[in-house]
């Protein structure tokens, strides 16, 4: 099975750019969608009808914000919209799916672009922690992919001092996916690839992107069980519909 997360940084200027044609190349699976910037009636679906996706959009309340989505070859078991928690809900950044194997769920954590921001972002984190150690009770097999808005380590961005107090870095965040990771998680890129200089977003100030000067803040977290059927992960950076970059991982699972 393989399964890709993209942060389309808007999914109609994507659609715009080409990335129905890209996707239909890549035949994934599955793919995870977040900062879809749109109410699903705004976007024209045929398109990934006539490829072979099934589509599920979880948008914020604010038009033209946030949003999550997840296509999928294979129609789910399930889809769960939301958490059931309503001030993550209203800003749509939770949708999961579930097969009789595997449950995948297409995350967009908040950015803490100015202190409120970020205030909200550790609470969301705190109580997202909870929410998913209630849940893998019930779904064990479970991979979250998406934009965590946050580097693991000093190997995940291209300057690590520079950075250490801006937010996307900072000490606190970094512990909690730390121990979000150690809660049961295996950072799949990470697992196979322990080599610098791999990002998937970049700033579009100051030629970031020629210059890979970039943070790997999008991860495939699979549960630690599902370990075995790890077969390959990768982040492909020549996909250009965005300021990220596509993740994606090959599982020996079938859904």
């Amino acid at each position: 099975m393989k399964l890709l997360s993209y942060n389309v940084n808007g999914i109609r200027a994507a659609l715009k750019k080409g990335f129905a044609s890209w996707l239909e190349a890549t035949k994934a699976d599955i793919i995870c969608i977040q900062e879809t910037k749109a109410m699903e009636s705004q976007v024209d679906t045929t398109i990934l009808e006539e490829i072979g996706y099934h589509h599920f959009w979880f948008s914020a309340q604010k038009k033209g914000y946030s949003g999550v989505a997840v296509f999928s070859k294979e129609k789910p078991k399930k889809v769960t919209y939301g958490s059931g928690i309503d001030h993550m809900d209203y800003e749509g950044r939770i949708l999961r799916v579930d097969f009789d194997e595997i449950s995948i769920m297409s995350l967009y954590l908040p950015s803490g672009t100015n202190s409120a921001r970020l205030d909200y972002k550790f609470q969301f984190m705190d109580e997202f922690q909870e929410y998913i150690n209630r849940l893998k009770k019930e779904h064990p097999n479970l991979v979250i992919c998406g934009d965590y808005n946050i580097c693991h380590q000093a190997i995940d961005i291209h300057d690590p001092v520079r950075n250490k107090n801006v937010s996307g870095f900072l000490p606190e965040e970094r512990e909690w996916l730390d121990n979000f990771i150690n809660s049961g998680f295996i950072d799949s890129f990470r697992h196979l690839n322990p080599k610098p200089h791999q990002y998937s977003w970049w700033s579009y100030r100051a030629n970031a992107r020629n210059n890979n000067k970039g943070w790997r803040i999008d991860y495939a977290l699979v549960s630690k069980n599902l370990e075995k059927n790890i077969a390959r992960s990768f982040i492909l950076p020549e996909a250009k519909h965005s300021d990220h970059c596509p993740v994606g991982l090959e599982l020996k699972l079938k859904l």
